[in-house]
């Protein structure tokens, strides 16, 4: 309970332990007052002890009933027997002179901490007849009018105390449903705090793992680079001075040195570049399709087979994680068909398609079983699988179709992001 709800408990106990005491009093003093000097002494003498029992069972009482609690006493047998007995002396006493009307109120105040709930009711009907006996004129009557008068007074204190207990009992029933929803908010907010706690220790354990995942992927994507710049530069290299090894002619394994040369400066450029942050050195100056084209001119002519390139819709100025994931795939497919596909030409085409661009990489090779790809090892390159790796890091997708003896089509398909501004 609050500071609040103590005090007002506190002050029903004292109006429980002392009003009884008070409308007592207050009916001795206002019938002492009012009495008739040449009235029987034996009347007065019953009045008298009459008032010594009722101070005698309000000591008793009070030293007998239970402690009133936040939602008051709970009825008993001995609080109906208290009641009862209460109430028999008060119909004594109003029938020796009606100012003892104000003991009989005492009925009104706690007959429901005293009586249990169906005899309730009963319990202030009693008290209502005698506070109405005496508001009529005192009893015994003396006449019809009197009884009829008594009959009104108390369908009127019936009713009163029957409103008033009425409101009473919804009241209590408020008190008990609007402490029950406390309750209940109670407990689920002490849930909603361990689910809050629970959800920040899994936060905290999702960002270990993201941090983690991050992690692993930038090492995936770090090596795809490497792959794509410094392995394949190098594989050409390697290729330019096996020529010149061979070559009978000082003319032209100056060329083939002179190739060499170019791609070790071009890998070592990729190399400060994916050092910096791995962005392509073709698309430094260029967008996508000034570097595709370039990319497969010097394709074409370090090996000799006929590349075209092509461009079809709008051209438009890609995110630079687009151009790079797309200039990537077409380098690999086409380091793949220069080792494996023995192609007497391919055809590379970007296509601006509204929302997408797809980038096709075609060749009348010797083709493969897609199904068949063996599983890649440490030594062999990223292939088809870091291809779709890195179609599906931007929300794209590759596609292959190729059979033995028909040649390849690549198709990466990837959303049209723009250029930021």
């Amino acid at each position: 309970m609050t500071v609040t709800d103590r005090q007002l408990d506190r002050r029903w106990e004292q109006l429980h332990t002392w009003g009884p005491y008070g409308l007592l009093g207050t009916s001795i003093v206002l019938a002492v007052a009012s009495a008739d000097p040449h009235a029987a002494w034996a009347k007065w003498y019953a009045a008298w002890a009459l008032s010594g029992a009722g101070v005698v069972l309000q000591l008793w009482w009070q030293g007998t009933r239970p402690r009133r609690s936040g939602r008051g006493r709970t009825p008993s047998r001995a609080g109906t027997a208290y009641y009862a007995v209460r109430w028999a002396l008060a119909f004594a006493l109003t029938w020796i002179t009606p100012f003892f009307a104000f003991y009989a109120a005492c009925g009104y105040m706690d007959a429901d901490e005293l009586i249990p709930g169906r005899w309730q009711r009963l319990g202030l009907f009693a008290s209502a007849v005698t506070v109405a006996g005496a508001q009529a004129g005192g009893m015994p009557f003396e006449g019809g009018t009197q009884w009829i008068v008594f009959a009104g007074l108390l369908a009127a204190n019936s009713g009163l105390q029957m409103v008033v207990a009425h409101l009473t009992t919804q009241e209590a029933q408020r008190v008990r449903e609007r402490t029950e929803t406390i309750a209940e908010l109670e407990r689920t907010n002490a849930a909603l705090q361990q689910a809050l706690d629970e959800n920040a220790a899994l936060h905290s354990q999702l960002l270990v793992q993201a941090r983690e995942a991050g992690v692993a992927d930038e090492r995936r994507r770090l090596a795809a680079e490497i792959h794509d710049t410094i392995a394949q530069g190098l594989t050409g290299i390697i290729a330019q001075l096996q020529v010149v090894a061979n070559a009978p002619d000082p003319a032209g394994a100056r060329v083939h040195l002179e190739r060499a040369s170019a791609l070790a400066r071009h890998s070592l450029g990729e190399a400060r570049r994916s050092v910096h942050n791995l962005a392509p050195v073709a698309l430094a100056d260029d967008g996508l399709p000034e570097a595709l084209k370039k990319t497969v001119a010097e394709w074409g002519e370090r090996t000799g087979v006929r590349a075209e390139f092509t461009v079809t819709g709008t051209s438009e100025q890609l995110h630079d994680e687009v151009s790079a994931t797309l200039l990537r795939i077409a380098q690999e497919a086409l380091s793949n068909a220069g080792r494996h596909a023995a192609a007497g030409r391919v055809g590379v085409t970007l296509s601006f398609m509204g929302d997408e661009v797809t980038l096709d990489v075609r060749d009348d090779g010797r083709g493969f079983d897609p199904l068949a790809v063996p599983a890649r090892t440490g030594t062999g390159g990223f292939g088809l699988d870091g291809m779709r790796a890195r179609a599906e890091r931007i929300a794209g997708h590759l596609a292959v179709e190729s059979e033995p003896g028909h040649g390849t089509a690549l198709s990466a398909r990837v959303p049209l992001v723009r250029h930021d501004r």
